[in-house]
Parts: structure tokens; sequence; C-alpha cells
């Protein structure tokens, strides 16, 4: 670790002049793209999982939404840790946490470890993103340097997710699903090594106390929220559609969770009204463009990340595509939206955020309503592709100028807390939409068996129009959720072009 008159002259600017610094931003780099690959790679896995470990229906999406709760419901405090304890130790902490982590769901034997090694996962990220993203502005103090280590950062959490989903397929098919978790590990310890060497030490100083009772509010909260919507997919899914002992939505431990969720959730805010430390402050979403932002990353993020987990199932059980397959598959929403984020970044400055979010998200529902139209041997160029191309092309035009609205307004100290909450809003929303969206895919599937099936016989046959039901339903409310977040942006959204910060840091 570095001393005290390191810190202090690195924080001064001298570091400038250190030729280690951009060493240090590939090394950087490696770990941020490890976390967001980790948030694809495992979508392509998830069927050969599932059928590896006797994953039910209900249950599945535990392998996406443990990771993305833990890192959503996490990444405030890890911020905090980076700052308090002090960036490069949290950043080597949370590299070698993630690959512990890693290799613990690599060499999972049930389904159960598999979730806890997610969410441990997703705790580690939670702390190693904010670190990465603290230590790129510490490290750089020039403003053209600093500019250009953000491109970097942002090039990388753009391309990240195409990144995942190729090699994910690779791995699941010429090598084992376990090794989209496994391949972590060396990695995170390689580079964990490296950045002991080339990063510099630096902490916040003064008030340094942590909200304890603020994280386990609303991390139990949004547990206790996914729960319930999980319960209610138990009570009604196709693995065993006669089953009729329990009521889905109405079942007794559905409505627990659901009012343990609301209670905690309500005491959390509560809670951070009145803490003179909060974990979140209110008045970072409670300005009106702010706020909007923040929903308008909530919703997109719920429908989007079901969108991967929908579209996965039907390529690989439905159109019969090997996990590389299926990867490449997803490739032309990745570079569409890589594609079309240089322009809006031009736009943004000339015409404002409101006349490129809002047609951008009108893109993003018409692009999701047409995935409900796909059938067991839908073409993809005609039915998938140009379905993933409207919502990509869109979508870039709702994540920049949502980032840049986000911290409109915002002061200095706060601008961190800004972006942390902006990440943490699509990370829950990814977690909530996937639970729910799975939910109400399953009971669709249940419900489809109940009308159709008369005799078990035929319960084979029926599977497959079973799926692609179970899809459109999940499609269709993927669809209501991005018109969501289409309403949030008219209704809250109104800064103007000359309200926009040029030079913010971009989201952990």
């Amino acid at each position: 670790m570095s001393d005290p008159s390191t810190t202090v002259a690195h924080q001064s600017g001298m570091d400038s002049a250190d030729p280690r610094r951009w060493v240090a931003l590939a090394v950087i780099a490696v770990a941020q793209l490890m976390i967001i690959l980790d948030a694809s790679i495992v979508n392509i896995a998830l069927p050969s999982a599932q059928e590896d470990l006797g994953i039910s229906t209900a249950d599945r999406q535990w392998v996406v939404t443990a990771y993305t709760l833990a890192f959503g419901g996490l990444l405030l405090l890890g911020g905090r840790i980076a700052d308090y304890n002090g960036r490069k130790r949290t950043f080597l902490v949370g590299l070698i946490g993630f690959a512990v982590a890693s290799g613990i769901g690599g060499l999972a034997p049930n389904a159960g470890l598999l979730f806890a090694a997610r969410g441990l996962q997703g705790a580690f990220a939670a702390v190693l993103a904010p670190a990465a993203l603290s230590l790129i502005t510490v490290t750089f103090v020039a403003p053209k340097e600093r500019a250009a280590a953000f491109g970097v950062f942002g090039a990388i959490s753009g391309g990240g997710a195409a990144i995942g989903l190729i090699l994910g397929g690779v791995l699941t098919e010429y090598a084992s699903w376990r090794w989209c978790l496994g391949v972590n590990v060396p990695i995170a310890l390689v580079t964990a090594v490296a950045a002991f060497f080339v990063v510099h030490e630096s902490k916040a100083h003064g008030d340094t106390r942590y909200d304890i009772p603020g994280v386990l509010l609303s991390t139990l909260g949004l547990v206790s929220l996914v729960y319930g919507f999980t319960e209610a997919a138990k009570a009604k899914h196709p693995d065993n559609p006669t089953d009729t002992s329990v009521q889905g939505w109405g079942a007794p431990t559905t409505i627990a969770f659901l009012v343990v969720a609301v209670v905690l959730l309500v005491a959390f805010v509560l809670w951070e009204r009145r803490t003179p430390n909060p974990l979140l402050p209110l008045r970072v979403v409670s300005d009106r463009n702010r706020g909007g932002s923040f929903l308008v990353f909530l919703f997109v993020g719920a429908g989007l990340f079901a969108m991967f987990l929908f579209l996965t199932y039907y390529f690989q059980i439905n159109l019969g595509y090997s996990p590389l397959k299926s990867g490449f598959a997803f490739l032309p929403f990745s570079g569409g939206i890589i594609v079309t984020a240089g322009v809006v970044s031009q736009l943004l400055p000339r015409v404002g955020p409101r006349p490129i979010m809002l047609p951008g998200l009108v893109m993003a529902v018409v692009g999701m309503l047409l995935l409900t139209q796909i059938d067991a041997d839908s073409a993809y160029v005609a039915y998938v592709l140009p379905a993933m191309l409207l919502m990509s092309v869109g979508l870039a035009g709702v994540f920049i100028p949502a980032s840049s609205v986000a911290l409109v307004g915002i002061e200095n100290h706060d601008a961190g807390v800004a972006s942390a909450v902006l990440n943490s809003s699509q990370q829950i929303g990814g977690s909530l939409g996937t639970a729910l969206l799975n939910t109400v895919f399953a009971s669709a599937v249940t419900g489809f068996f109940a009308d159709n099936l008369r005799n078990p016989a035929d319960a084979a046959a029926l599977t497959p129009p079973a799926l692609i039901h179970g899809y459109h339903v999940a499609f269709l409310w993927g669809g209501i959720l991005l018109a969501c977040a289409l309403v949030a942006a008219v209704v809250f959204v109104n800064a103007k072009k000359e309200d926009v910060p040029t030079d913010s840091a971009p989201a952990v």
C-alpha cells in the first residue's frame, strides 16, 4: 500500500507525470470488464446450468437476480467503503472476493450454492465497481487525460456485454457452463497482483460513518420483494401444471413476502429522512429531472434484463441454437448500442435530452412488442433481428441522455452518489423485472396447459407452443415496463440542453 505522503502527492496532481497511470488504467479497465461480463455471460449458460442442477422454472431467475440484486442493493455502501477505507485496498479486496465467489459458483453442486455464489459475486462487484471509478478520478487529474480515461472506461462498459455473450457461448459449448464463472478466478487474481504494484492508494477524510440500518432495510426489502415474485411463480409453474394446492399471487407466503417488502422499503425512506449520514441522501432523488432519470433506468432495466433471459431460452430451446450461436444472435443488439451511442453523444449538447430520449423510448417499446410476433419456427432475420436493432438504437438514445440528466444540478459532493444511484436503479430494475416477468411467464405457460391439455400424454407436444405463449406474454409486459419508462421521461424530464453537464463521469 502507498504511504500517506504518496497519497498526498498523488492527489495534488504530481501523478500526472507518472508513466504508470496508463498501466493502472489498463488494470482498472480489466476489472470493470469482468464486472460487465458477469452480468451477461451467465445468460447464455443458464439453460445448461438449469438442466445440470435441476433448477425449476420458478427459481432459475435467481441466477440472474441474485447477482444484480446484491450489486444494485449494495452499490451505494460499496462506494462509501471505497472512499472511507481506501480505494486501492477496497479494489484489491473486491477482486479477491470476486475470484473466490466465482470459484464457488463454478464448483457449485446444487442450485442453492450457485445462487449464494452469484449473490456473493454481486456483493463484491458492488465494492469493486465504485472503487474502480474512483481510482480513475483520482489517478487522472488533467481534464483531457481524465476525459480519455473515462472514454476507455465507457467503451469497456458498452462493449463488455457483447463480449460476455460471445464468451459465454464459447465456454458453454466447448467446455462447460461452469467455466462461465470459473474464468473469473485467474483474471481477478492476476489483476489484483498487477493493481498492487501500479495503483496508488487514496481515501476520503472527515465524517466516515456508515448507514448500516439503511443498508439492511433497503437490501432486505428488495430481497423480500423479489422473493415474493418468486413465490408467486412457484405457486403456478409448468413443472407441475396440475398442482392446485396453492393460489399463486394469493398464496399466504407470496402475500407475506410482499407485505414485508413494502414495510421495509417504507421504513428505509423514513429512516433516510432522519439519519444524519444517509446511505441515499433524498435530495439526490427528489429533484424532478434526476428522479425521472432514475425511474427511466429502473423501468428500462426491468424490461431489458428480462428480454435477454427469454430470448436466450427461445434461441436454445425453441430454435435449437447452440450456446455459441445464441451469443452471436445477441451481437447486433450490443453493436447497435455502441454505434448509435457515438451519434447520440454528438447530438446531446445540440438538442438536449428530451428530443433524444422520448423517440428512443418509443422505438424500444415498439421493438419489444415486435417480439410478441415470434413463433416456434420464426426466421431470426425476419422477426428477431429487426426488433433487436430497433431496441438497441432506441436505448442508446436513452442511456446517454438519462445518465447526463442524473447529474443535472447536482453538487460536487453528491456526484458520486448520483452516479451510483443511476447504476443501482438499472440493476435493481433488472432484478425486479426478471423476477416479475419470470413469474408472468410461468403463469402464462401453466394457463396454456390448463386450457389446452386434455390428455397427459400430449404434454410434450404442447410444450413448444406453451413456451411461445409464455414468451409473448412476457414480452408484452416487457413492453409495458418500457412504456412506463416513457411516461416517466415525459412527466419528469424537462432539462434543456444548457442544463446537461458536459464533463461528468460515467455511471459506475
